[in-house]
C-alpha cells in the first residue's frame, strides 16, 4: 500500500520485563543494590541476599502493577470510527458509488461523506458542506460547535464577512494574523470572534475538517488529504513539551532517599576510623560498619511503597473503575492542593440549554421561545437535515417542556425553509399564515446584529436591544435573536432578499449545560483543602457563568491576553490569587501549571483534549476521562470512570490514604534505625567488642523488616484525608531525628543497665543478647505508638515482634549467632527504661500530630 494504514502511529504497552528495568531506576533501589554489592565484597553473603531479594521484590510489584494498569488503559481506546463512508469507483469505467469501508482503509484521495454523529476518519479538505458545524472541541477546547464550508483557495485562511468585526479583526484577515476568529453555529457575538493570540491557524481552516473532530449538524463531502502518522491529530503527539517534568512524589521520595544516601555513605569510613583510632581495630570492623549502614536503610521502603500504591491502585480500579497507569501518581494526587482542569466537558456538558426567553423590552415572553422553536423545528424538516443544531435542539427541548402541548403546539402548514449558513448567520422558517389565505409568515432567527439589520426599527430600539444583548452575553449567555414578518404569496421560491422588512419579537438566551455530579465534586474537592483553577479557551463571560452555576465564585476572570506580559514571578502571584483564566491557548495553559509548581503547589491537571497535552505534561499528575483523545490518554497518569469530577475525588482520597501509610511508615522505620545507629556508634566506641555482630544485626533487620509490611495494609484516620499530604524532606527529617534520639536515648540507658546486670563485660554473648532484646521490644513500641492509622494488624504484629526479641535469645538459634541467657535482674530494669521511652514517646507523638508533622 503506498500510503499504509489510515491508523495512529503504534502505541505498543511496553513488556513486563521492560517496566521491570525501568523499575530499577529509582535511586533508592540503586543504592540498596550497591549495598548488596558491596556486602558481597565483604563476604556477607547473607545480607548481600536479603537486600538483594527485597530489591527484586519491590521491582517485581511495581512492574506488574504498572503493566497491569498499562493494558487496562489500553483496553479504552475508542478514538476514531471504525468505518467510513467513501465514494469509490469499482473499475474505472464505473460511476462512482457509496460504500462503507473500514478506517483503515482510507487513503489520501478518498472522497468522503460525513453526517451528523460520524467522527472524522482522516484530514478531509472540504468541497460541499450544507450547514456543516464541527466539534472541536478535542483539537481546541472551544466548546461551540464551528461552522465548516468549502472554499476557493483551500490555503488562505478565509472566513465569511463579520458584521461585528473590529476594525483591529478585519485588519488581521487582510495581513492573515494570528488571531483567528472562529464562526459559532450562529456566530453570536464577538465572544466568539476573539481567539486568543497564537491559536493553531490550522485548526481555524474553514475547509479542512480534521481527524479526532466530530460532525455536529448538517453534512459534508470532502477529500481526504492526510492519514494516519500525517494527519494533524497524530502530529500534535510530538509536541516539545512531551518530556514530563519531575513530579511531586520524585522530589519527595528522593529528597528522603538522598538524606538517607548521605548518611549510609558517612557510617562505614566513621566506623572504621573511629574503631582505628580508638580500639586499634581495622578491616575487620567492616562487615559491622556495613550492618551498621544497612541497619540505617529502610530497606522495605521500595516494597512498602509500591505495595501500598499498588492496593490503592487496585482498590481504585476495581470499586471506583478510576485507572492509576503510574503507581507514583496515586501518591501526587494525595498531595495535590490545586487542580486546573479546562470548562468544556468537565464542568459543562458540551450542550447548550434555554436561560431566558426576553421581548424587545427585556421582559420574559414564552412566545419568543415559541417562534424560535418553530423556526428550529422547520429548518431541520423543510430544509432536510439529517438533524438539529446543538442550538436548535436545546430549544426544541426547552419548548417541549414549557409548552402543554409539547412539540405538537409547533406544528403549522410549512412552505419553505431557508438553513443557517455562515455568511447570513441566521435561519428562516416559511408557513401559511393561520387564517389569512394568500399570505405567508417568515420566522427569522439568528446573530443577533444580523438580524437587528433586517429588523423595522428606530435607532434607539435598535440601541436598546443591542445594549440588552451584550449585557446577555457579558453574563455568559449566547444570544439568537428572533423576528417575523409577514409576505403575499406570490407563487416564486423565497430566498434570502425576502428577509427585509422584518418585525423584532424578542431574543433568546442559552447557556452551557453543567455537568450533572460538577457542583458536588467541586464542593467536595473544596473541603478537602484543593483549589480549583479554570483554565479555558472559552469567552470570559461564558466561564465566568459556569463557574457560578456550579457555586465555585470566579471572582476577577483572567484573560490570556492580560498576563502575556507578566513574567513567572508576576503570573505565579497573580495564578495564585485568581480562579478563572480565560481565552487560553494551550501554551497559556502550560505555562500556568507550570508556575504553580514553582511556586511550591502539587498540581494536577485534568484535559482530554490534544489541546490539553502541554498542560498535561507540565502537572504533576495527568488525568483524563475516558472519553479523552488517545494522545490524551497515554499522556495521563490517572484515567478516571467517567467524565465526573466525583471520581477525582475518591482517587485522591485513595492518593491520601496511600500517601499517609508512607509517611508513617517512614518516620516510624527511620526513627527506629536511626537511634540503633546512634547508639551502636556510641557504644562500638565504649567497648573493648563490637555491640553486636553483624548476624544478629541482620536477624534484628530481618525481624522488623518483615513487621513492617503490616503497613502496607493499615487503614488511615480521617483526620489524615481532610488536607493534601506530601512527604516533605525537611518535615520527615526533622520528625526522624527527634524521634531517633528518644531511641538511642534508651538504647543507652539500656546499654547501662546491661554494664550493670552483666558484671563481667567479657560476656559479648551476654551482651549482645540483651541489646537485641532491647532494639526488638523498641521497634515493637514505635510500632505501636507512633501509627497514625487503623487496622493492618499492627498490635498484633508488634506483639511477635517483642515476643520475638524475648523469646530467640532463649531458643537454640541464640548461641548460634552469638547470644546468650540473660540473668533475670535485667528484666525489672528494661522494663523500667521501656515504660520511660513509650511516655516520652506518646508526649512527642501529640506535639507531632499538633504540629501537623507527617
Amino acid at each position: 500500500m503506498r500510503y499504509g494504514e489510515n491508523v495512529l502511529p503504534a502505541r505498543r504497552v511496553p513488556s513486563l520485563p521492560i517496566v521491570f528495568l525501568r523499575s530499577l531506576r529509582d535511586p533508592f533501589t540503586a543504592v540498596l543494590a550497591a549495598l548488596a554489592l558491596v556486602s558481597t565484597l565483604v563476604a556477607a553473603w547473607a545480607t548481600a541476599s536479603v537486600i538483594a531479594v527485597l530489591v527484586v521484590v519491590s521491582c517485581a510489584l511495581r512492574a506488574a502493577g504498572e503493566h497491569r494498569a498499562d493494558r487496562s488503559a489500553a483496553g479504552l481506546r475508542e478514538l476514531v470510527a471504525s468505518t467510513a463512508t467513501v465514494l469509490r469507483r469499482a473499475t474505472a469505467e464505473a460511476a462512482p458509488a457509496s460504500r462503507e469501508i473500514p478506517v483503515g482503509e482510507v487513503v489520501p484521495g478518498d472522497v468522503v461523506r460525513l453526517a451528523p454523529g460520524d467522527l472524522v476518519p482522516a484530514d478531509l479538505r472540504l468541497l460541499r458542506a450544507t450547514g456543516l458545524t464541527m466539534h472541536q472541541a478535542a483539537l481546541t477546547g472551544e466548546s461551540a460547535p464551528v461552522a465548516k464550508y468549502p472554499v476557493d483557495e483551500p490555503s488562505a485562511r478565509s472566513a465569511p464577512p463579520v458584521a461585528r468585526a473590529s476594525p483591529a479583526e478585519a485588519r488581521a484577515y487582510d495581513r492573515g494574523a494570528q488571531e483567528c476568529p472562529v464562526e459559532s453555529a450562529y456566530a453570536l457575538d464577538d465572544q466568539d470572534l476573539d481567539r486568543p493570540e497564537g491559536c493553531d491557524q490550522d485548526f481555524d481552516r474553514p475547509e479542512v475538517c480534521f481527524q479526532g473532530s466530530s460532525v455536529a449538524s448538517g453534512s459534508g463531502t470532502g477529500v481526504v488529504i492526510a492519514t494516519g502518522a500525517d494527519t494533524r491529530f497524530a502530529r500534535a503527539d510530538r509536541l516539545p513539551e512531551h518530556d514530563r517534568r519531575t513530579t511531586a512524589f520524585d522530589r519527595s521520595v528522593h529528597g528522603v532517599s538522598w538524606i538517607l544516601i548521605r548518611f549510609m555513605l558517612l557510617t562505614p569510613p566513621l566506623v572504621l576510623m573511629a574503631n582505628a583510632a580508638l580500639r586499634g581495630r581495622g578491616l575487620e570492623t567492616l562487615p559491622f560498619a556495613v550492618a551498621v549502614a544497612v541497619g540505617l536503610t529502610p530497606e522495605m521502603l521500595p516494597v512498602i511503597v509500591t505495595t501500598t500504591l499498588a492496593r490503592g491502585a487496585s482498590a481504585l480500579a476495581r470499586e471506583r473503575r478510576v485507572i492509576v497507569k503510574r503507581l507514583p501518581a496515586l501518591h501526587d494526587l494525595g498531595a495535590v492542593d490545586v487542580v486546573c482542569l479546562d470548562k468544556t466537558g468537565t464542568l459543562t456538558q458540551d450542550r447548550p440549554v434555554l436561560d431566558r426567553a426576553l421581548d424587545a423590552s427585556g421582559t420574559p415572553d414564552d412566545s419568543v421561545l415559541h417562534w424560535a422553536a418553530v423556526n428550529s423545528l422547520w429548518t431541520v424538516r423543510l430544509a432536510e437535515l439529517p438533524s438539529a443544531d446543538a442550538l436548535d435542539e436545546a430549544l426544541l427541548d426547552a419548548a417541549e417542556e414549557r409548552f402543554a402541548e409539547g412539540l405538537d403546539a409547533l406544528e403549522y402548514d410549512a412552505v419553505a425553509a431557508l438553513p443557517f449558513d455562515p455568511v447570513r448567520r441566521l435561519s428562516t422558517a416559511v408557513l401559511a399564515t393561520p387564517h389569512r389565505l394568500g399570505h405567508h409568515t417568515l420566522v427569522v432567527k439568528g446573530a443577533v446584529e444580523d438580524v437587528l439589520e433586517r429588523c423595522l426599527l428606530t435607532d434607539d430600539e435598535r440601541a436598546r436591544t443591542t445594549e440588552l444583548a451584550d449585557r446577555l452575553a457579558a453574563d455568559g449567555l449566547r444570544v439568537l435573536a428572533v423576528a417575523l414578518a409577514e409576505r403575499p404569496a406570490t407563487g416564486r421560491p423565497f430566498t434570502a432578499q425576502d428577509e427585509r422588512g422584518l418585525t423584532l419579537k424578542g431574543l433568546v438566551a442559552l447557556r452551557d449545560a453543567t455537568a450533572d455530579t460538577a457542583a458536588a465534586a467541586l464542593a467536595a474537592l473544596a473541603d478537602r483543602g484543593i483549589e480549583v483553577k479554570v483554565l479555558t479557551g472559552d469567552h470570559p463571560g461564558t466561564a465566568a457563568r459556569a463557574c457560578r452555576d456550579l457555586g465555585l465564585a470566579p471572582g476577577h476572570v483572567v484573560t490570556a491576553a492580560s498576563f502575556d506580559a507578566l513574567d513567572d514571578t508576576e503570573l505565579a502571584e497573580l495564578a495564585d490569587s485568581s480562579t478563572v483564566f480565560a481565552r487560553c491557548s494551550p501554551a497559556h495553559k502550560a505555562r500556568l501549571v507550570r508556575v504553580l509548581r514553582e511556586r511550591g503547589h502539587v498540581t494536577g491537571f485534568v484535559g482530554d483534549g490534544v489541546n490539553d497535552l502541554p498542560a498535561l505534561r507540565a502537572s504533576d499528575v495527568a488525568i483524563c476521562p475516558p472519553e479523552a483523545v488517545d494522545v490524551a490518554r497515554e499522556t495521563a497518569d490517572v484515567v478516571l470512570a467517567a467524565r465526573d469530577l466525583t471520581s477525582l475525588d475518591h482517587a485522591v482520597v485513595a492518593g491520601r490514604a496511600s500517601a499517609a501509610g508512607i509517611a508513617g511508615y517512614l518516620r516510624i522505620t527511620l526513627s527506629s534505625n536511626l537511634g540503633n545507629v546512634i547508639a551502636m556508634l556510641t557504644a562500638g566506641l565504649l567497648l573493648p567488642f563490637l555491640p553486636m555482630l553483624p548476624s544478629q544485626v541482620l536477624v534484628q533487620n530481618l525481624c522488623f523488616d518483615a513487621a513492617q509490611l503490616a503497613f502496607a495494609y493499615e487503614r488511615p484516620r480521617a483526620a489524615a484525608l481532610r488536607l493534601p499530604l506530601a512527604l516533605r524532606p525537611r518535615e520527615v527529617l526533622a520528625s526522624v531525628t527527634g524521634f531517633g534520639v528518644l531511641n538511642a536515648a534508651a538504647d543507652l540507658a539500656t546499654f547501662a543497665v546491661l554494664v550493670w546486670a552483666v558484671s563481667d563485660t567479657r560476656a559479648q554473648p551476654a551482651f549482645h543478647a540483651g541489646w537485641f532484646t532491647e532494639n526488638l521490644l523498641t521497634q515493637a513500641l514505635v510500632m505501636v505508638l507512633l501509627r497514625t492509622g487503623r487496622g493492618g494488624g499492627i498490635p498484633t504484629t508488634a506483639g511477635v515482634l517483642a515476643l520475638t526479641g524475648l523469646l530467640l535469645p532463649l531458643t537454640p538459634l541464640g548461641p548460634l549467632i552469638g547470644m546468650a541467657a540473660l540473668p533475670l535482674a535485667y528484666y525489672p530494669l528494661l522494663a523500667l527504661v521501656l515504660a520511660l521511652y513509650a511516655a516520652a514517646l506518646r508526649r512527642g507523638a501529640r506535639l507531632a500530630r499538633r504540629t501537623g508533622t507527617p
